[in-house]
């Protein structure tokens, strides 16, 4: 493991115009190394990184270099993974809601094959690849109705969640397809939510998946030669310097030891936040220190225009005084003695005009000063890739260890 800590590159932080992002790329080798040693002694395991997480070109083009193949949710997605590498041949596709455009560009691509989430889906996928003269593999995301322990807006497994097919009306749209020249039946895809620690709520979809295949034979359907259980393994936002990588062993081995696949069956991963969460970092620099009547305030330079998630979910992630601080111990900072106050409480805010601009409430930091670089940490998914220019807001830049040290 590569031991550098964020204080160590202040100095070449200092000169960037913030807010920025800062990707950790020994830090993301060591997380796909991890992830390769842990799927490569398995066999038939295919890995597809989650762009949606993060689609910076350099990200994806390491992740490629790595062997993984992509897992993309839109038209833009697949062509950024073109763009950077990825063959399309290891790409899948999946969304509730595939543009005429976006089928045309992944049928003329050659993609692997789509995640079909309705019918009506399925029929205009067989109608324009009967146009173009081509065959559709297609997938069938069915919805497992299977709970997870995360947020409620990052759910996606439960009958009332707008993703997938129902599992009661998995055959009928299996014959459907069946039936049909221009598609062709290769698997079935499932994915429950996002940010999920416990290995309870991927053991559920694994019994799930064994009953559903067990319905599918006794009614005479053999030939599914894809299994793809999507992504959703959290990583720690309380302690990411001390939990850098998420715990792929036991998330692997639940579907080692409770998944039942078939002979020659493939087994496909869509993990994400997994995989560049812990690597990236939010830079940016504090404007003002603002004593209000009931709170001091920290107001930085960054807002939720580029990152979102603590104004979207509530989310809160740990956040470090760069210029203050001198690491941190079990998740918590450490004052540097340079006469600052050790633990000052403060909500550090952004510039957008909205209330919800706040990246934490009442959050201990060292005594914070104009001026200060301020790291808001494990911000490498769901941060650059949800970044608006709402305000006419200049869309952040974003640095990778190669280019901050040399």
């Amino acid at each position: 493991m590569v031991k550098r800590l964020l204080q160590d590159l202040e100095g070449r932080f200092e000169s960037l115009k913030t807010p920025f992002y800062y990707y950790d790329t020994d830090l993301l080798a060591e997380t796909l190394s991890a992830i390769k040693n842990e799927t490569d002694k398995r066999d038939g395991w295919h890995l597809h990184y989650a762009v949606k997480a993060c689609a910076n070109a350099k990200v994806l083009r390491q992740i490629q270099r790595a062997g993984f193949g992509a897992d993309c949710v839109s038209g833009g997605e697949i062509r950024a993974c073109l763009e950077n590498g990825f063959p399309a041949s290891e790409i899948v596709y999946a969304g509730v809601g595939k543009s005429d455009w976006e089928i045309e560009l992944a049928l003329e691509a050659g993609i692997q094959y789509f995640n079909v989430e309705s019918i009506p889906e399925l029929e205009v996928i067989a109608e324009i690849a009967t146009r173009m003269n081509r065959v559709a593999n297609v997938s069938f995301r069915i919805n497992p109705n299977v709970g997870a322990h995360t947020h409620v807006n990052i759910t996606t497994g439960l009958a009332e969640n707008k993703f997938g097919i129902a599992k009661e009306d998995m055959l009928h749209v299996i014959r459907v397809a069946q039936a049909m020249p221009s598609v062709r039946f290769v698997g079935l895809h499932f994915h429950i939510g996002s940010q999920i620690l416990q290995m309870d709520d991927f053991e559920a979809l694994c019994h799930r998946i064994n009953e559903l295949q067990d319905q599918l034979e006794a009614s005479g359907i053999t030939e599914v030669h894809n299994i793809n259980v999507g992504g959703g393994l959290g990583i720690d936002y309380q302690n990411p310097d001390g939990t850098p990588i998420p715990d792929f062993k036991s998330y692997f081995e639940t579907y080692a030891k409770h998944l039942k696949l078939r002979p020659g069956q493939r087994l496909h991963f869509e993990l994400g936040r997994a995989v560049t969460g812990q690597c990236g970092s939010l830079i940016t620099r504090c404007l003002y220190v603002k004593q209000a009547k009931a709170k001091q305030f920290a107001i930085v330079d960054a807002g939720m225009t580029e990152l979102l998630r603590p104004a979207l979910y509530g989310a809160l992630h740990q956040i470090q005084n760069l210029s203050a601080g001198q690491g941190t111990l079990d998740g918590v900072q450490q004052a540097d003695g340079d006469g600052r106050q050790a633990a000052v409480k403060y909500d550090i805010v952004g510039p957008i005009c909205e209330s919800s601009d706040t990246f934490a409430k009442d959050f201990l930091l060292p005594e914070t000063r104009r001026g200060d670089l301020l790291a808001i940490r494990s911000a490498g998914a769901y941060g650059e890739t949800m970044a608006s220019q709402y305000n006419c807001r200049e869309l952040p830049k974003a640095y990778t260890t190669e280019e901050i040290l040399h």
